[in-house]
């Protein structure tokens, strides 16, 4: 059962009890034929039984709600890449992978590409975000989820000027730009490095990413190549990895289109994904430029960063969008 504020779909206890006490109250049934109806209870006794039947059914029914788990929730996005968020400072949620996936089903539960907990954090940032994909298993950093959260802490009154927390790669801090727009600090990346065939990388953002560059991203089938290069032995270390192909439009500008591990499809836009494909693209080809514009599948996102003499990355900024949907609350 799921509660929707912001939302079409609104179901409410009402219903429930509504069912309960017409099941418990409903008249007997008026004869339609001469005959006399036959009570299936011994005279005497339907006082006895009808008392019986309703503390069974009020039972039943107290039972039922005490063994749902109900879970307050909001419903985020950024540049089309959406996530389930729960505050889980007060209390944890105790999510199985089961439910996680449940949760993020777009059929079945609330849709989304992945879940997230903001929880306190023992080293003492604002918060601690804790991220899972849509197929249930926890995950590593996710960049559109990493601005979002920071907009769903200010939501809660954490922080100030700027939302400072940690994630299973480190420290980020996210800033409101204004306009719906956040800026977020990403890890220093240490290298970009070739795969052998002089048109592929891998860079490690937070998350791994392969990253492939194409004349064309509409002509890719990201689904068919997404998935068989996800999977392939050499990254098996890394527990798969996730798959960009990239255009370069012109300097400074670039088309990516992702398919995501742990998603296992294509996904409107990756942050971690795009900082990768900027990295690789400055690297490979425009050296010149620091200051990026990607245009993903689900909206526009900007990259800037800062070189060091070693050839490593540091002072990288990720900046998109971040949108409150809808809050609720779902029983499982």
């Amino acid at each position: 059962m799921i509660y929707i504020c912001g939302g079409k779909y609104i179901r409410l206890y009402s219903i429930l009890y509504a069912r309960l006490i017409f099941s418990i109250f409903r008249p007997a049934p008026t004869p339609l034929s001469r005959e006399k109806p036959q009570s299936p209870v011994p005279s005497g006794t339907a006082g006895p039984v009808r008392e019986i039947i309703f503390r069974f059914r009020v039972k039943s029914y107290i039972l039922t709600f005490a063994d749902m788990k109900r879970i307050d929730f909001s419903k985020y996005q950024g540049a089309g890449n959406d996530f389930v968020l729960i505050d889980a400072r007060a209390a944890d949620p105790e999510l199985t992978r089961d439910e996680v996936r449940r949760l993020c089903d777009r059929r079945f539960g609330i849709g989304a590409d992945g879940l997230m907990t903001l929880e306190n954090d023992p080293a003492g940032t604002d918060f601690y975000m804790r991220y899972y994909n849509s197929d249930g298993g926890e995950s590593t950093m996710c960049g559109n989820g990493g601005r979002c959260i920071a907009l769903f802490a200010r939501h809660l009154g954490i922080g100030g000027r700027t939302e400072r927390f940690r994630s299973s790669d480190g420290i980020h801090e996210a800033e409101r730009l204004g306009d719906g727009q956040w800026k977020l600090k990403m890890i220093d990346v240490a290298q970009v490095r070739p795969l052998g065939d002089g048109r592929s990388w891998f860079v490690f953002t937070g998350s791994p990413h392969y990253v492939e560059f194409t004349d064309d991203v509409a002509q890719v089938d990201v689904a068919v190549r997404g998935a068989e290069i996800r999977r392939r032995a050499e990254f098996a270390a890394a527990g798969g990895t996730n798959v960009n192909f990239v255009q370069v439009l012109e300097p400074g500008r670039i088309r990516v289109r992702t398919f995501e591990r742990g998603v296992e499809a294509e996904t409107l836009a990756c942050g971690t994904g795009v900082t990768a494909a900027v990295l690789a693209t400055h690297r490979t080809r425009q050296p010149e430029c620091r200051d990026f514009t990607v245009e993903a599948m689900g909206g526009i996102l900007g990259v800037k960063f800062a070189t060091r003499p070693d050839g490593s990355f540091s002072d990288i900024f990720l900046t998109g969008p971040a949108e409150r949907v809808f809050t609720g609350r779902i029983e499982l």
